[in-house]
């Protein structure tokens, strides 16, 4: 079971290396002029993520907290998938287990000490004032495995004995990540995990692991600008197990954001002690005790990835024939922190905050995200306005103005086509939902 073990690919290896001016060049040119500081800058100004010193490591390690627009995202990001894995599936049932199982005093498959580098591992040992440090990480779940092998016979038998099914749970888990400024101390790193664990008779399972395997690629894609810049491949585990990965091509180098692996069936004879009549489960005719497919999303790293998916540098033409770069972020309507801003054209201030105030609590009432810059005291030419915005991945801004107050219209920006269109307030809730239920059928 040790790949259950598996951490984080490193960044920072010798293919992460800082490549030479050239090498640097054609990478700019195979990711559009994207950046792993442009990406990491933007986060950090527009608070998608939280702290300083942003490194890919530190990232993708779970060392950052996530601002107000990426914590909404990142809410978006598992209810598409817990959508796509409970809500429009059968025989998949929900969990959610403790971070510390009854009767197990470290919920992680194996020892705990296989997921530390072994440099860090001598440094706990060796070190009396940090050898608490390893007994705590013994206590801390490292994903979300061992919750669906305990609870697996209550849930089989609630699906009357039958299989194949699934059990999936959505959680935070904890992993030990080295410290680069302090190389003799080690940290514990947070990430949200989202994990299926499938249940299928030893016959089916590598055909349901195939099935598995193409489902989560073409899912990661699916929210995606470029989606070939998600890909899957085998990396097989020290074990010599074949575990599957679902890389994204970060500016930096490919990263997984996926695993899925197959266990047979002693990973729940091992968790499940004394008589094994209770395990089995009956597949047609035959009742055996079942292989598992797992599959574990760092919910955080797939965050990253569909900001840096997301984010495009637009050239604008600017007076004196200088070009301008403008950052956008065309993140998936689904998965966009904010769905409209509600701004402030020309007009009296005080008559048209009424209007937008009530347009707000409208819109807020039909679960449409809405951003109010028209609580903005300080005076913003519009292009500034805009520019801030697409930074934020705001899918349209509203212009309330004195026109709005005459007549009900209102200017409509769209973020991805810059275009410009007059809507009635009575129907701007109406079109805004129009575009979210079409752009989840792509």
């Amino acid at each position: 079971m040790s790949w259950c073990a598996v951490g984080l690919a490193r960044v920072g290896g010798t293919r992460r290396m800082f490549p030479a001016p050239l090498l640097l060049q054609c990478r700019r040119l195979a990711t559009g002029g994207r950046t792993s500081d442009d990406i990491l800058e933007l986060c950090r100004r527009r608070c998608f993520l939280l702290g300083e010193k942003m490194t890919p490591a530190s990232v993708l390690g779970g060392r950052h907290s996530l601002g107000p627009l990426g914590a909404q995202m990142k809410r978006n990001l598992i209810k598409e998938w817990w959508d796509a894995m409970v809500l429009h599936r059968e025989q998949v049932l929900p969990i959610d287990s403790l971070c510390r199982l009854p009767g197990m005093s470290n919920p992680s498959p194996g020892p705990p000490p296989k997921t530390l580098s072994k440099a860090c591992l001598e440094r706990l040992q060796n070190q009396s004032p940090t050898q608490e440090e390893l007994e705590k990480m013994a206590d801390l779940r490292q994903d979300l495995l061992n919750g669906a092998l305990y609870y697996y016979p209550s849930c089989l038998e609630l699906l009357n004995r039958k299989l194949p099914f699934g059990i999936t749970e959505v959680g935070r888990c904890f992993h030990p990540i080295s410290d680069n400024e302090d190389p003799d101390t080690c940290r514990v790193g947070e990430r949200t995990a989202a994990s299926l664990v499938w249940f299928s008779s030893a016959k089916t399972c590598a055909q349901w692991r195939d099935y598995w395997l193409r489902q989560r690629l073409l899912w990661w894609r699916k929210f995606a600008q470029v989606p070939s810049r998600f890909s899957s491949g085998d990396h097989p585990d020290e074990d010599g197990m074949k575990t599957s990965l679902i890389q994204y091509d970060f500016p930096w180098g490919k990263e997984p954001i996926e695993r899925l692996g197959i266990l047979d069936d002693s990973a729940l004879t091992q968790m499940h002690h004394g008589p094994i009549a209770h395990l089995h489960g009956r597949d047609g005719r035959k009742s055996a005790i079942p292989h598992v497919v797992w599959m574990s999303s760092d919910v955080e790293g797939g965050l990253l990835a569909y900001l840096c998916d997301a984010l495009q540098v637009m050239k604008n033409a600017a007076p004196r024939g200088k070009e301008q770069r403008r950052a956008v972020l065309k993140i998936h309507p689904s998965l966009a922190p904010v769905i409209l801003a509600v701004d402030l054209g020309k007009g009296p201030a005080a008559d048209l905050r009424l209007v937008c105030q009530g347009l707000c609590t409208e819109l807020r009432g039909r679960g449409i995200a809405v951003w109010p810059g028209y609580l903005e005291t300080l005076h913003t030419p519009m292009e500034q306005l805009f520019t801030r915005y697409d930074e934020m991945g705001v899918l349209f801004t509203a212009l309330v103005s004195d026109v709005t107050l005459e007549s009900g219209l209102l200017q409509l920006r769209s973020r991805d086509t810059t275009i410009k269109e007059t809507v009635h307030v009575s129907k701007l809730s109406a079109f805004l939902t129009q575009h979210m239920a079409a752009a989840a059928k792509l």
